[in-house]
């Protein structure tokens, strides 16, 4: 039974062998006749295998492009925790204390490591960010903050009331060196039994929730300092922090001054530890060397070049969005001393110099005729500009028997250029102008803005999340503790200036304010150039402030940085 089962195997495999030679040589046979002796044909068919040979590439991509397109629909970019931001900023940094913040690298580590009672949030208004609350009794001159709960600094210890006081006190010790001295000058801070802050003001202000931006310093840190030792304390180099970054380290780069510093999340902020890492600070001496920085991909991103350095620095990796913030630029004329306490030379010079081509020289930046923003106030009628006399401005010119002028203004930005174009513009109306540009600063503050030395200053003011002309207009202010550029003293301006400010009734308040820029106007203190554009350039790969954000200054765009990101990972989007 074996040997009749292995025959019949044999036999089938011998048959099975035959029948493959068979299709081996029936296959050869079939395509020798219907292939290759038909290649000589194909040029007859050519077009038609052509348009075949194309369908079927079209038919390929299509199928590819269609695979991307759904991978696309069902995935997404996210950023994730993690990784560095460095930001390119302008300026020396003379000291991390945010008191004397004064140059703009300064000032941005000042909003990344330093909060205060309120701020400008998304939207462009003030909102409370350590205070809970801010409220005030019925005259609006006492108003009292309570503070958010379990506050800390990054060290640990907690953030109290006790530290607002001593900031407050510290500020107002300081004088006309910070910044922040204006708003809290013959201000009363105290804490009550409750243990919130009471701040009994000298005269009724209806916005001064506006006035608690200033950045709280750690008493538990200073206490054995005082306004005059504060500068060369310790924490000038290395601070305790209350905001979304705390200090790391710093390193210089060269002799000349430029340095780097760097910050990580700080994870006693209290609105949690932002998605960064680490936050580097880039502090350059000159925009060349920024624009070089942005170009090659050595930092992620700058606040510090204009809008007409676009075409040096975007390209497919470096994206530019430009926001107005509440910031403009005016020509102050010293209204005290010199050949411009003559209202009739203030004027000739209002009507003499063409506001339209000093305009020309920078672009995009928007108009700025008034000392209040157009967005700020709503008004049926702003009152009109004068028309420009250029003959009649060169005659009043022309009888002075001292027609020398200082010309003075700060070396970034578009000032020197505005300061060549308005001294050319005066020189043509017959004033013999000698030019000043400075480094900004605290040497410029002190030696050139607290002692009014010049009699025509091109300079930027910030303006404010609401109107308040006492600042810069009143003549509480002509001081060297203020802030009043022009020493503009009209005792009817300074009534108005009082009541605008001390008004809750909105058409009341508006009246005042039309009335004042009236005066404004026929008295020429200062003339408007045109309110700030933020350019604000970034690597594609990273996620800075959002579009949405209002700005009312520069440093606002840090107000969603714990959302900003660097790392990033494509997911599956969620069905």
């Amino acid at each position: 039974m074996k040997l009749f089962s292995k025959k019949r195997g044999q036999k089938a495999i011998k048959k099975f062998s035959r029948l493959s030679e068979d299709a081996v040589i029936s296959g050869e046979a079939h395509i020798k006749k219907n292939f290759f002796r038909r290649l000589s044909h194909i040029s007859d068919v050519r077009l038609f295998v052509l348009e075949w040979g194309l369908l079927v590439f079209a038919l390929f991509m299509l199928a590819l492009t269609q695979s991307f397109w759904f991978n696309d629909s069902y995935s997404v970019a996210s950023f994730v925790k993690g990784g560095t931001y460095t930001e390119a900023t302008l300026g020396k940094v003379s000291s991390l204390n945010p008191l004397f913040a004064t140059t703009n690298s300064e000032k941005t580590l000042s909003k990344l490591m330093f909060l205060g009672l309120t701020a400008s949030d998304s939207s462009g208004h003030i909102g409370n960010v350590l205070a809970k609350s801010v409220t005030s009794d019925d005259s609006a001159k006492v108003w009292t903050v309570k503070l958010k709960e379990n506050l800390k600094w990054s060290d640990g210890e907690p953030l109290t009331a006790e530290d607002v006081v001593f900031t407050a006190r510290l500020i107002s010790g300081l004088g006309q060196v910070s910044s922040y001295y204006s708003n809290l000058n013959n201000v009363n801070v105290k804490i009550n039994e409750e243990g919130n802050l009471v701040f009994e003001l000298p005269a009724v202000y209806s916005e001064f929730a506006s006035a608690l931006d200033f950045p709280i310093l750690p008493k538990h840190a200073l206490e054995d300092a005082d306004s005059m030792t504060l500068l060369e304390s310790s924490f000038s180099t290395n601070p305790i922090a209350s905001g979304p970054f705390s200090y790391n380290a710093q390193q210089a780069v060269g002799t000349s001054g430029e340095s780097i510093i760097y910050l990580t999340a700080n994870p006693n902020y209290y609105k949690g530890s932002p998605k960064i890492d680490s936050f580097v600070v880039h502090a350059y001496l000159t925009t060349d060397d920024i624009k070089t920085a942005i170009a090659n991909g050595a930092v992620s991103a700058t606040a510090e070049l204009l809008p007409t350095d676009a075409d040096e620095v975007t390209s497919r990796t470096v994206y530019e969005k430009q926001t107005a913030i509440n910031s403009g630029v005016y020509l102050f004329m010293n209204t005290k001393s010199g050949v411009f306490k003559n209202r009739d030379v203030r004027k000739a010079v209002q009507t003499g110099l063409d506001i339209s081509e000093i305009r020309s020289l920078i672009g995009d930046e928007l108009p700025l005729d008034y000392p209040i923003l157009k967005s700020q106030l709503e008004l049926a009628n702003w009152p009109s500009l004068p028309a420009r006399n250029f003959e009649s401005a060169k005659a009043t010119v022309s009888k002075l028997e001292k027609k020398t002028v200082s010309l003075v203004t700060i070396s970034s930005g578009y000032f020197p250029t505005i300061l060549e174009d308005v001294a050319e513009q005066l020189e043509s109306l017959g004033f013999e102008v000698i030019r000043s540009i400075e480094e900004p600063g605290q040497d410029f503050l002190v030696n050139t803005i607290a002692n009014r030395n010049y009699d025509m200053l091109i300079y930027e003011i910030e303006l404010g999340a609401n109107p308040d002309l006492l600042v810069y207009y009143h003549s509480s202010q002509a001081t060297q503790n203020g802030l009043n550029l022009s020493n503009y003293n009209n005792s009817v301006a300074d009534d108005l200036i009082i009541s605008a400010r001390e008004t809750t009734d909105e058409g009341t308040k508006k009246q005042k304010y039309e009335t004042f820029l009236s005066r404004w106007i026929d008295d020429v203190p200062s003339i408007g150039l045109y309110q700030v554009n933020l350019s604000y350039y970034f690597d594609k790969n990273v996620k800075p402030f959002s579009e949405d954000t209002s700005l009312v200054v520069a440093t606002d765009r840090f107000a969603d940085v714990r959302f900003w990101g660097v790392e990033k990972v494509i997911r599956n989007r969620t069905p």
